[in-house]
């Protein structure tokens, strides 16, 4: 971390300074800032970074890893060098000749024309200036092939690295060769350039065989090769061998007695690998007479340091990666004591590993000093600073980076783009996507692999599909999309279930990989299209890719998850044929479809099969199979499969024990679900919420209130009770008649929100429906619909309670009811709307009824019927007379419920008239003696104060029915019994 320190004790240090020929002088006025180890001026507002800035977003350190940061070039800028290169002006004949062998294919005959005009470095920058490694073949060949040509290092140098980039091995142990039989001996150039190539190559221990030759033949590495050797080791993350190779080197040493060419050779199974190929014919003709040109170099045996920039960046950057952060501030000390001058990389490659170690402050001391000394940062240096702003969360300062780079007079390169394209997406932000698309696009550039599927994302997350599909599209056309790139975007459709999507972008035309292959079954199965996922999976081969561990490990899951197990098994044992072995997750996802399908005897015989293919099983396979019996009552064999669980050594956890105690409740043994339980408790967080709604359900069907309601207020205390927490404890003081208690749980099951879908609002309105509270019934009933639940089957046999005891005729009921069960048009919204209207909800009633019904012809008179009664009890009874002309033009006649609906309108319209027409037709028999018509007329008549009339209708009454008369003030109505709503069970 950052120290003050005192003038002083810097000034001493730099006068103990041993072998500085540029000493580090700082200003006497200031106090000085410690970086790990050397010191810089105080903290200041960088110059560069912070003017202008205005926002800041965030990157994963994963964009790139340090050596890309750090080292890589851009796209634009490589391609901008090539270009210089090419244009180069050279003196003499050298530009004919190079732009005729740009343009001409045949080589002979234009080196035929100037050959002997040339000199050997003229020679040597024409081989350098091709573009193809088949051209510098054929220059280099022709050169060979002339009689005054003197073989030199330099031009097979030339020649084996551009074949070791091209990674044209078989044409560089030709070179090779060819440069042994010529007696041209390499040097340290030679082999430096070799150990780079093979390093690039990802060949580590191939590059490091090199280093033994050079053993072999008394060379000794010179700083440049020592410094090769060390990125290479470095960049295959070999971090500690490169140290010591580099300690061994200054102290002039040679040793890699750890790299062991004998068993690595005996080793090889390929017919012709590198390594072979190394240790036989390349070492035989590369060692050949060796002494007699070579001699063994005077540096070995003695102490050296470096002193070449490269070097000290390289060490840096080693250190950093290593998380060595003292060392790397002790080779930047050093580079300050030696007077080794600092480069663009040199800071870099220090501000990367201060920052991304969390020394923020110190990164950008760094680049303070790194100003100061004439040393201007470069883009690289701003990528570095956006990463590590976004690291941290500082999103605006790294968009400030990003827009810096250009106000500067620098340009954003691929890795830049990529960097801000990445913050961008991540967070949505789709107008800065398209802006910085735009200014890549400006640019002459187009978007990078890495960039396309994280845009593609972006696009679909948001729901512009249409967009996605356009750029997927023109970066196509752009040229150069790679297989991974092609599976990412596939995959960005899968996630969301976007399937077509998915499979037009597998369907372009080119040579597809596995991977590829593997994303469009992944995006099948989540779309649940199994068929198509193996109709691809079985036309693969036909296209020459054949299925690899990942695909039948997917098709196996996809199918177990799907119910499709038999498929799935087939597919297990064809990858078993294949030669793959299936890992214990494969077979779990078996084993637990068939225990969830309660096909117990095959998911037994798949453990069998999983334990004779030496495939250990785990806590998630024997969590299937006792959770398998358990759910169907089979205790014994739960418990048998317990016992080889815990023979195995396995850890007991919450999923096995609630199994157990479900296989306890199903056999209604409490003692044993008891001790499970309290074995639960004593396991970290205690018992989850299953396995205490489990035992909750126990007691419940045991009728043990008290036990119950000690684990309800257990669930409560630690906040885990659930909706079937609370339904189950409903139901418990449901049965056993404590309707007060359970209207308290429903009342805490709504405050607490968990009356989150249709299920939990049942439970809860079948208990205000059972105990009288039908108000409450409505309000919830409202809730659920503006919360756009559908309501089940469960939610009508609580609404039709609740119509019942609402005062709504029987018939009304019965015909609602049975145009429920018929399934008939419009019967569910006139249901809801009834009980709204009932309630006394006439508000929601008629929104309910006017946005969920349409009048049309070939209606039921049940619609209407409904419509005639809300229209009625909100007052609106011209409209409700109007909707009984309707019905009569749609040639429906009246049925009883129109008739009492009616009388009601007609009593409060004070229409008199009205109810004695409909009392005349009830009378005389044009319409069938009904009770609760009879009762409608008294009761509209009293209305009227017609009373006298009231009172000769209940004598008819009850010379019809023969029954008593019933009392002046009020008809009784027909009540429910409890039993009718049983919603509240918990299965």
């Amino acid at each position: 971390m950052l120290q003050i320190c005192s003038y002083r004790e810097v000034t001493n240090n730099r006068d103990n300074m041993q072998h500085q020929s540029h000493p580090f002088i700082l200003p006497r006025k200031h106090p000085f800032i410690s970086v790990q180890g050397f010191y810089l001026k105080p903290h200041k507002i960088p110059i560069r970074v912070y003017l202008g800035f205005s926002f800041k977003p965030q990157i994963s350190s994963k964009i790139e890893n340090n050596n890309t940061i750090i080292n890589s070039v851009s796209n634009y800028s490589f391609n901008d060098k090539k270009r210089k290169n090419n244009s180069k002006k050279y003196g003499g004949l050298l530009p004919s000749i190079l732009k005729s062998l740009d343009t001409e294919e045949d080589v002979e005959k234009t080196l035929n024309l100037y050959y002997g005009k040339l000199n050997p470095k003229e020679q040597t920058v024409i081989l350098k200036e091709q573009r193809s490694w088949e051209k510098v073949v054929r220059v280099f060949e022709w050169m060979k092939s002339q009689p005054d040509y003197l073989p030199n290092v330099i031009h097979y140098n030339v020649v084996l690295r551009v074949l070791g980039r091209a990674r044209k091995w078989d044409e560089l142990r030709k070179c090779w060769v060819d440069m042994a039989q010529k007696g041209v001996f390499p040097t340290n150039n030679t082999y430096g350039m070799l150990v780079d190539v093979y390093g690039k190559a990802g060949f580590v221990k191939e590059a490091l065989l090199w280093i033994k030759h050079m053993k072999v033949r008394g060379v000794f590495p010179d700083e440049v090769t020592m410094n090769t050797v060390v990125r290479v080791l470095k960049d295959g993350g070999e971090y500690d061998r490169a140290h010591r190779f580099y300690k061994d080197w200054c102290v002039g040493k040679v040793e890699l007695g750890d790299l062991d060419l004998e068993s690595m050779a005996d080793s090889c199974l390929e017919p012709i690998s590198l390594t072979r190929f190394l240790l036989t014919e390349l070492f035989r003709t590369g060692g050949r007479d060796h002494t007699k040109s070579v001699v063994k170099s005077d540096v070995e045996g003695s102490v050296q340091k470096p002193r070449l920039t490269a070097t000290y960046n390289t060490l840096i950057d080693l250190y950093g990666k290593a998380g060595r952060l003292k060392d790397a501030a002790d080779v930047f000390a050093e580079m300050l004591k030696s007077g080794i001058a600092m480069d663009t990389i040199t800071f870099n490659t220090m501000i990367f590993t201060c920052g991304s170690h969390g020394n923020l402050a110190e990164a950008e001391a760094l680049l303070i000093e790194m100003e100061e000394r004439g040393i201007l940062p470069d883009t690289k240096t701003y990528n570095i600073f956006l990463s590590l702003y976004a690291d941290t969360g500082n999103i605006d300062e790294a968009l400030r980076c990003y827009k810096m780079i250009r106000e500067v007079g620098l340009f954003p390169d691929v890795v830049t783009h990529r960097a801000v394209l990445q913050i961008l997406c991540e967070r949505r932000m789709v107008h800065e996507v398209e802006t910085v698309i735009k200014e890549i696009e400006r640019s002459g550039l187009c978007i990078d692999n890495q960039s396309v599927p994280l845009v593609v994302k972006m696009y679909v997350d948001e729901g512009l599909v249409d967009r996605a599909k356009l750029l997927f599209e023109k970066s196509q056309k752009n040229g150069g999309l790679s297989s991974k790139t092609y599976a990412a975007v596939i995959d960005a459709y899968a996630q969301k279930g976007l399937w077509s999507e998915a499979e037009y972008v597998f369907g372009c035309e080119r040579e597809k990989d596995i991977t590829e292959y593997n994303v469009m079954i992944k995006a099948y199965g989540i779309a649940k299209l199994y068929d198509k996922a193996f109709l691809l999976f079985k036309g693969m081969k036909s296209q020459g890719i054949w299925p690899d561990e990942c695909t039948y490990n997917s098709l196996i899951q996809m199918f177990s998850g799907g119910d499709l197990v038999d498929e799935a098994r087939d597919l297990l044992g064809e990858m078993r044929e294949a030669g793959f072995r299936p890992s214990c997750l494969t077979f779990s996802a078996v084993i637990a479809s068939y225990a969830r399908l309660k096909r117990l005897s095959d998911a037994e015989d798949m453990y069998q099969e999983m334990v004779k293919a030496g495939v250990e099983p785990n806590e998630v396979v024997f969590g299937s199979l006792i959770n398998g019996f358990a759910e169907s009552g089979e205790l014994e064999e739960a418990l048998r499969y317990f016992r080889i669980m815990q023979k195995l050594g396995l850890s007991v956890n919450q999923v096995v024990l609630t199994s157990l105690i479900k296989a306890y409740t199903k056999t209604g043994i409490i003692e044993g679900a008891r001790t499970i339980y309290k074995r639960m408790k004593e396991l970290p967080g205690g018992p989850d919420v299953v396995a205490s709604n489990s035992m909750l359900n126990l007691y419940a069907d045991m009728g043990m209130v008290s036990e119950a309601k000690l684990i309800f207020d257990y669930l409560q205390e630690n906040h885990q009770a659930d909706g079937v927490s609370f339904a189950t404890m409903m139901y418990v003081y449901k049965n056993m008649g404590m309707i007060d208690e359970a209207i308290e749980v429903a009342e805490k099951m709504k405050d607490s929100g968990l009356l989150t879908d249709t299920p939990s609002f049942n439970k809860a309105m079948a208990i205000y429906a059972t105990s009288g509270h039908l108000v409450k019934c409505g309000e919830m009933l409202h809730d659920m619909i503006t919360r756009k639940l559908l309501p089940t089957n469960g939610t009508f046999k609580v609404l039709f309670t609740v119509l019942r005891k609402g005062g709504i005729p029987s018939e009304g009921v019965e015909q609602l009811e049975f145009a429920y069960q018929e399934d008939k048009l419009y019967a569910r919204p006139a249901v809801v709307t009834a009980v709204f209207s009932v309630l006394g909800f006439h508000t929601y009633a008629l929104d309910f009824f006017e946005n969920s019904i349409k009048f049309e012809t070939g209606l039921n008179p049940f619609v209407y019927n409904v419509a005639i009664y809300v229209l009625g009890s909100l007052g609106r009874l011209d409209d409700a007379f109007k909707m009984y002309m309707k019905m009569q033009d749609e040639g429906l006649e009246a049925d009883i419920v129109t008739y009492i609906y009616l009388v009601g309108c007609y009593a409060k319209a004070g229409m008199l008239e009205g109810v004695k027409r409909v009392y005349s037709k009830l009378k005389y028999g044009d319409i069938d003696p009904n009770e609760s018509l009879y009762r409608a007329v008294i009761e509209a008549y009293k209305i009227v104060n017609r009373k006298d009339l009231a009172e000769l209708v209940n004598q008819e009454m009850n010379l019809a029915f023969n029954s008593e008369s019933l009392p002046d003030s009020e008809t009784s109505e027909a009540s429910d019994t409890e039993d009718e709503v049983d919603e509240t069970s918990v299965s």
